[in-house]
């Protein structure tokens, strides 16, 4: 028989093609503020090779047998701090913000979230899609400053699912952002309208981004340089704009763990520093978070406050992140558009 002749199976499922996929990825959330949801999470978050560069041999006696039963309940009552009647933060505001732009690009494109570690997991996501008739999809790691362990985490999951995929999309991802001037300009406009509602001048910005193992940056990994650039080229601007005169800017690396050397400065030393020496007035930005999240509701709102004003501070705020703002819309439409030229 030849190929002109070939009939289809009588129960060969419908097939549907032609739509465009767009997802964003953030990097994750327990099901719940349990601990054991949260254990759950930390064993995927914390197996991952790209995030824990020791050999399994020796970090996985290390993880089941110490961390994963001692962590999970401290974590599980800091998530409990922040947890909302919609969930997680992290995961709510990163749906909101695909929500957000769906829509803009065109009835053939869809825009839909998924998380790098929970639910709702890049298979799933990436499994609807195609379903849907997606044979091309862009995946957009929302994280402005690439690493190793979050931006090329995200590629390697999608490998994966490829992987066992008989039929795959093409795909293309979103790059770093961290000195692109949409993303620049997005954050310098929400950093500027929400200090001139704060009732106080501040004298300090910190801008804290998620901490490192120094190795990283001995390794090669590009991160510490693009945070560097990034809190270099806001400074710029923000300097220039009236609500920051005066204001004297830090560059601080939070959320340490475990006994490795990480990038410095630490943000809880430098808030304790600032506090000693006589600052009073001290607000923090996370320019390295596209959504608000325990990292930032809970250690930054809430460790840092304490520790800043334990440490004669007086006037404490943290600044929300671009989130579901005009600005963030703006900008996740702008790189997603900018992304899609040729496809749309």
């Amino acid at each position: 028989m030849t190929w002109q002749t070939q009939r289809l199976p009588g129960d060969h499922p419908p097939v549907s093609s032609g739509l465009i996929g767009v997802l964003l990825v953030n990097l994750g959330t327990p099901d719940g503020p349990d601990p054991g949801s949260v254990r759950r999470y930390l064993k995927q978050f914390l197996s991952d090779r790209r995030v824990i560069e020791i050999p399994p041999i020796v970090w996985q006696p290390i993880l089941r047998g110490i961390i994963l039963n001692t962590r999970p309940q401290k974590s599980a009552k800091a998530y409990a701090k922040i947890w909302t009647d919609r969930g997680s933060p992290l995961a709510d505001i990163t749906a909101q913000q695909a929500e957000a732009v769906v829509g803009r690009f065109g009835d053939k494109v869809l825009v839909d979230y998924a998380m790098r570690y929970g639910n709702p997991s890049i298979e799933q996501r990436i499994t609807e899609m195609t379903g849907k008739g997606c044979d091309r999809i862009l995946i957009a790691p929302m994280y402005p400053q690439y690493c190793a362990a979050t931006t090329a985490t995200v590629f390697d999951e999608v490998a994966r699912v490829l992987g066992a995929m008989r039929w795959q999309p093409a795909l293309r991802f979103v790059p770093p952002y961290h000195d692109h001037p949409e993303y620049l300009g997005a954050l310098a406009d929400d950093l500027s309208a929400q200090v001139k509602a704060l009732s106080f001048r501040p004298e300090v910005m910190l801008m804290s981004f998620h901490g490192m193992p120094l190795q990283t940056l001995e390794k090669g990994d590009p991160y510490f340089c693009h945070c560097s650039k990034t809190a270099r080229l806001l400074r710029e601007i923000l300097a220039q704009r009236a609500e920051f005169a005066g204001v004297r800017f830090e560059t601080t690396f939070q959320s340490r763990f475990g006994p490795a050397r990480w990038l410095e400065p630490s943000t809880d030393t430098t808030l304790i520093e600032e506090g000693k020496k006589g600052t009073k007035r001290l607000v923090v930005a996370a320019p390295g978070f596209a959504a608000d999240c325990v990292e930032t509701l809970e250690e930054l709102a809430l460790e840092g406050r304490d520790e800043f004003i334990e440490a004669g501070g007086e006037e404490y705020a943290v600044l929300d992140c671009l989130n579901t703002s005009a600005a963030g819309v703006a900008m996740v439409e702008g790189l997603v558009r900018r992304e899609l030229s040729g496809w749309i």
